[in-house]
């Protein structure tokens, strides 16, 4: 399974909040550090904000933070709220199955209990899970993450 750019870049922005929380964060911060378009991650941050996920704080020296505890953010839920559908296949979906093999085929079973299993797995985990660290600690001590530079010689 392949999850969207939008899920890729909500988690990346969560993650990025969660371990800065000790400041308000641009979104050109987050863009600079996974070298993401700016206006796609405005896309998220607005989504994320609807959600209560994100707080915005504007102004001159405004900025992101984190609208809930990262033990409250629930990966799972994140992932179904920002995934347009689960379809690993043709047959998924209905409208435009065209698979002569779909009334006979059970591999549609097996890929649904597949999702279902990713799922569940991702239920399990919230976004302080996902910190570095012991989770208790990191929500009392945030953990800068800045990006490296790589020098070529």
């Amino acid at each position: 399974m392949r999850l969207t750019s939008f899920t890729d870049y909500s988690l990346r922005t969560l993650l990025y909040l969660a371990a800065n929380r000790d400041r308000l964060v641009t979104i050109q911060d987050i863009a600079d550090l996974h070298v993401i378009s700016k206006n796609h991650l405005m896309k998220v941050v607005y989504q994320l904000g609807l959600s209560g996920l994100v707080e915005t704080v504007r102004g001159r020296n405004g900025g992101l933070r984190l609208g809930k505890e990262p033990k409250d953010i629930n990966i799972g839920e994140l992932v179904r709220s920002t995934e347009t559908d689960f379809f690993m296949a043709e047959c998924f979906d209905r409208a435009t199955d065209t698979c002569p093999l779909t009334p006979d085929c059970k591999l549609k079973h097996t890929l649904n209990d597949a999702t279902r299993a990713f799922l569940n797995v991702l239920d399990q985990q919230t976004l302080a899970d996902m910190l570095p660290g012991d989770p208790v600690h990191s929500q009392s001590k945030p953990v800068r993450i800045i990006r490296n530079s790589v020098k070529s010689h």
